[in-house]
Parts: C-alpha cells; structure tokens; sequence
C-alpha cells in the first residue's frame, strides 16, 4: 500500500508499511513509531495493558497539547487502561485507539485536516 502526500499536509507522512514497521517519508521505521506533527521518531512500546502518561512523554510535549492522540495497537484493536484515557481526559486530550494500520492512514487524513495531533504506533505483527 502506497500513500501520497496531500499537498495542504505537513509534517512527517506515512507512505506505506514495511515488515512490521512504516515507510516515513524517505524512512523506515523497523517498529514502533511515534508521531507529531513536526517529527517521527522510533517508539518502544509496552504491552498494550500496561501503557503509561510516562510511554507518551514526547507525545503530550507539544505546545498546545495535542487534539487527540491516535493510539495504534498493532494488528489488532487493544483498548488501552481506563485509568490512562481519564488521565489524558483530565488534560483535555482525548485518545483514539485503532488497529495500526487503521491509525497510520487516518493519521494521513488528519494532518492533511492540518489537526494537531500526535500519534502512537505499536509495531506490525
């Protein structure tokens, strides 16, 4: 699958899937990926059940915090800990969780929107 740049999106654009990583821009990410709208970096990531405020550090560092953070859980839809969601509520950030496939291609659609979001992406399975 081959995803092209909409011409109003900035930032970093995942083009495709490789191996059980992305195809950022002129990168591939081997794994776990986090997203801003200023830059993609490698992401380690804790099981689904035991994610943390702390996992998403770089996540919420933007300024203004983000819209919402896309929570990619890999092959499959996770649902992250009710505790964390409310945490994340309590600072007026929401969080979607997805498949990984479904959050790098909405992740696509949204910065085009120019939404100010960031995104966390378990790695392919």
């Amino acid at each position: 699958m081959r995803m092209e740049r909409d011409p109003e999106a900035t930032g970093p654009l995942i083009r495709g899937f490789s191996g059980r990583g992305y195809r950022v821009d002129d990168r591939v990410h081997d794994g776990g990926m986090l997203l801003t709208p200023e830059r993609a970096v490698d992401w380690v990531a804790p099981a689904v059940d035991l994610l943390t405020m702390a996992d998403m550090v770089d996540a919420l560092a933007l300024t203004p915090l983000p819209e919402f953070i896309l929570l990619g859980t890999g092959d499959t839809l996770q649902r992250p800990p009710v505790d964390l969601i409310l945490a994340l509520e309590a600072l007026g950030v929401g969080m979607e969780p997805m498949d990984s496939r479904a959050a790098a291609r909405a992740w696509g659609l949204l910065r085009a929107e120019q939404r100010w979001i960031a995104a966390l992406l378990y790695p392919l399975n």
